[in-house]
């Protein structure tokens, strides 16, 4: 099956705070805000949206492809994609700049401040789906990148009718209200988490009932109270899958959004494409770092069966193995 992710990839610099940022946040004082924490730990990872979806759907047995730009610094990172079988030839080297840069910070309550440094992730409007991409198209994955490309993307699956999934998340900040309803109409799907769905209603003036309207199947998710799916009038309820350790939570959105992509390449049914995305969630939340995590299908599988009983889909997924 074909699967083209577009947006970030960077390199992220995760560090913890031994307490909470909530006893350091005075409310009186938050249109003048000044705080600093001293963190315990900082830790380079790999990481990066289109990537790590990519990195947790080669360990569900896909090989997606990545269109996206980086800096002059990214050879050892290729590398790395290209031993976990990821299609890395549509990932364009930008001369005289650095891979973009993600800086997280994770309190005790798993609350986290983070920024984001763009360097080549702003030439992203270079590459295109009509250039760098040969052959059938059976799914394109517009996530978090420089905003302009994201806006070119959604007109370029439309252009060449490419089913699509719609991931504004942390980018609805810099797109306008109507660059997002652009995205989200006549998508394949869009997936968020609670947060980000009243930021998108905000910016677009939609109820949720009415972004559900734009698109085949709205997603949203809700931490550790699972997720929910909405799709052709029906919403569906969808469980966490419980951790064995927690880790840290970057990338676990990430690895959720790759068991459904998963589940929507072959068709599965929504209820168990939910569960396959909580449970690949799971494995990420579990470790530090957002590709430190790993498993071969078959354990997966076995996982999955303790979680949720078992379901006769999986037999599809263990002969797509």
């Amino acid at each position: 099956m074909s699967v083209v992710l577009t947006g970030s990839i960077a390199y992220d610099y995760i560090m913890s705070f031994p307490g909470y940022f909530k006893d350091h946040i005075l409310p009186e004082k938050i249109h003048a805000i000044s705080v600093s924490f001293l963190v315990d730990s900082m830790k380079r990872q790999r990481g990066g949206i289109a990537t790590n979806i990519a990195y947790n759907l080669a360990l569900l047995g896909e090989r997606p492809k990545i269109m996206a730009t980086v800096g002059e610094d990214f050879a050892e990172y290729r590398r790395w994609l290209e031993l976990h079988y990821i299609d890395t030839s549509a990932i364009i080297e930008i001369p005289d700049e650095f891979t973009a840069s993600f800086f997280v910070s994770t309190d005790k309550e798993q609350n986290q401040i983070a920024s984001f440094y763009t360097g080549a992730m702003a030439h992203a409007r270079l590459v295109s789906f009509q250039d760098h991409i040969n052959g059938k198209i059976e799914l394109a994955v517009i996530s978090p990148n420089d905003p302009a490309a994201m806006v070119q993307y959604v007109a370029e699956c439309k252009e060449l009718g490419i089913p699509y999934v719609y991931d504004a998340s942390q980018q609805i900040i810099r797109l306008s209200g109507e660059d997002l309803k652009a995205g989200c109409r006549d998508s394949k799907m869009i997936i968020l988490n609670d947060y980000e769905l009243g930021m998108l209603q905000n910016k677009t003036g939609w109820n949720e009932n009415e972004i559900a309207a734009q698109t085949e199947t709205l997603i949203v998710t809700y931490g550790e109270n699972g997720s929910t799916i909405t799709h052709a009038g029906r919403t569906i309820q969808i469980p966490v899958a419980k951790p064995k350790r927690i880790g840290e939570p970057t990338g676990a959105g990430d690895a959720y959004r790759a068991g459904i992509i998963k589940g929507v390449l072959h068709n599965l049914s929504w209820e168990f494409t939910g569960r396959l995305g909580s449970l690949a969630a799971t494995y990420a939340l579990e470790e530090h770092g957002t590709q430190n995590h790993h498993y071969e299908l078959h354990e997966f599988i076995a996982r999955f069966r303790q979680e949720f009983g078992n379901w006769e889909e999986l037999e599809k997924l263990e002969i797509r193995n």
